[in-house]
């Protein structure tokens, strides 16, 4: 059974003792952005679909759709000043942020300018990117004029070619599943993650290189996202795994499953939040994690407070 201690008790989930599960309190779902919730797809009809590669224009444009199309796909290649951990955007955003339910960009691109509670201010898309680099990334934001950015919002434009400004699309975001009636359970998805992603992720979510390239993302420690990152929400994660996860077989777990491996994973420790605050974790909860989703940043799990980070 897993052991959870609680810090802060006025400010985290309950714990239901003797289940060694935790209850998901759904008024802290709130993933900090207020756009409008993708609305569901419509039985028969089909995602938006962006422009094929073959589309791709050939003139200076065009050479810059596809710069940004490479620089999505090998961004820890192509702009290491920028990337501080072993993450591509691919690895959130799969099929070249084309795959529905995976946050793709014809779907991000028309919703911007928008509020986010994450930062209090109107963001712009290039804004949001270089929060990607800060937090995804556990990296440097490139400038907003950057080359970098140019490219990858040239691309993330020319993917949404014909999509609507403004509309929530079917397929925008995760598409988070329910949180389960019982809540989840670290314990379980423990047994979850060593069946279904240790093959690609590593027994110790460590990824999996070939050479010095990596194919399957860390999940945890130095490597991977770190605790300011979306994904660092259990909700979130559970959204992603649920519809992606294992890769090539998305849409195969159960909601439980998925909240509990979602649990597992970030029960783990990773790089600190950038946004520290006067180095107290408890601080840091305070103004940033309280009401952000689900998460574990500032609670005790196995005798360990997590949020300390790692290097």
């Amino acid at each position: 059974m897993t052991t959870i201690s609680v810090r802060l008790a006025a400010l985290l989930l309950p714990l239901l003792m003797a289940s060694g599960a935790m209850a998901v309190d759904t008024a802290r779902l709130d993933d900090q952005t207020q756009l409008p919730k993708a609305p569901k797809k419509v039985s028969g009809t089909k995602y938006f679909q962006p422009p094929a590669e073959g589309e791709i224009p050939n003139n200076a444009f065009g050479e810059l759709v596809r710069r940004g199309q490479d620089l999505f796909m090998n961004t820890k290649a192509l702009a290491p000043q920028y990337v501080g951990n072993e993450m591509n955007c691919v690895n959130c955003h799969i099929d070249r942020g084309r795959k529905a339910n995976s946050a793709p960009l014809w779907a991000a691109y028309p919703m911007y300018p928008a509020y986010r509670k994450k930062n209090n201010k109107v963001n712009t898309f290039v804004e949001r990117m270089q929060g990607c680099f800060q937090f995804s990334m556990n990296g440097k934001p490139p400038a907003a004029d950057s080359e970098v950015l140019t490219a990858l919002t040239a691309y993330a434009y020319w993917m949404s070619t014909n999509a609507p400004i403004g509309k929530a699309l079917p397929g925008r975001g995760f598409d988070e599943p329910p949180p389960p009636k019982g809540g989840y359970d670290i314990g379980r998805g423990k047994v979850v993650y060593e069946k279904q992603c240790a093959i690609c992720h590593g027994d110790n979510g460590e990824g999996k290189k070939v050479g010095v390239t990596s194919v399957f993302p860390p999940l945890w420690g130095k490597d991977s996202y770190n605790w300011g990152a979306g994904m660092h929400r259990i909700n979130t994660a559970a959204g992603f795994i649920q519809h992606n996860m294992p890769l090539g077989r998305g849409e195969t777990l159960s909601d439980q499953d998925a909240w509990d491996v979602a649990a597992f994973i970030n029960a783990h420790e990773r790089p600190q939040d950038p946004r520290l605050v006067n180095g107290s974790i408890e601080e840091t909860r305070k103004r940033y994690h309280a009401d952000d989703g689900v998460n574990l940043y500032g609670v005790t799990v196995n005798g360990t407070l997590l949020g300390q980070g790692v290097k």
